[in-house]
């Protein structure tokens, strides 16, 4: 699926939540007797042509009330529905079917991938995360470096380290990306005297 075709599907969801929120306040307003505040142009009588019995029975008011709450869950169910999740679970390890597969967690793998990775001369702190992105798993490095690192080392522990992950995870669809920035300034070490 496309991003504008998810940011449509997003933004269409938000505004019907959001259409689905105001309808279920009206109608527990209107139950209420306050749909003045809610709406405060509303005409003094609503004709309803043959629903006007229906109105009038002495049942209406909860049911319209019921109606609105059900509407305002309805709404809320929908917007959390539709929140992004790049967050991904446990998965199961290759070569494992069944119901006593083995399992792992690859944000966990991620982090120690960044400890790894940490440890190259000229790397100063990395930070690993794993998430779903459109159906890929993706484990993402960002590593900030020294200005005087040595990019070649660097760059090859990183891919070395990537081609690691992706054999601990053993998942065809799993890719990793390192993102490199520089430090602004160099670290200072401390005076051996």
């Amino acid at each position: 699926m496309s991003r504008a075709v998810l940011a449509l599907d997003r933004t269409l969801a938000f505004l019907l939540g959001l259409l689905l929120l105001a309808v279920g306040a009206a109608a527990v307003a209107w139950w209420a007797g306050e749909l003045d505040r809610v709406w405060p142009t509303v005409p003094d009588t609503l004709r309803l042509g043959d629903a006007s019995s229906a109105v009038g029975a002495p049942w209406w008011p909860w049911a319209a009330g019921v109606a609105g709450v059900l509407a305002m869950l309805l709404g809320l169910r929908w917007l959390i529905a539709h929140v992004p999740r790049r967050n991904v679970g446990t998965l199961a390890l290759p070569g494992t079917p069944g119901r006593g597969s083995l399992r792992i967690d690859p944000g966990a793998a991620a982090t120690t991938a960044a400890q790894v990775l940490a440890e190259t001369p000229g790397v100063r702190s990395v930070r690993g995360t794993m998430h779903d992105d459109r159906g890929e798993l993706v484990a993402a490095l960002s590593a900030t470096i020294e200005p005087t690192a040595d990019l070649a080392t660097v760059v090859d522990r990183a891919e070395r380290v990537s081609a690691e992950l992706g054999h601990v995870l053993g998942i065809d669809a799993a890719r990793c990306r390192v993102q490199l920035s520089v430090a602004r300034r160099g670290r200072r070490l401390p005076r051996a005297e």
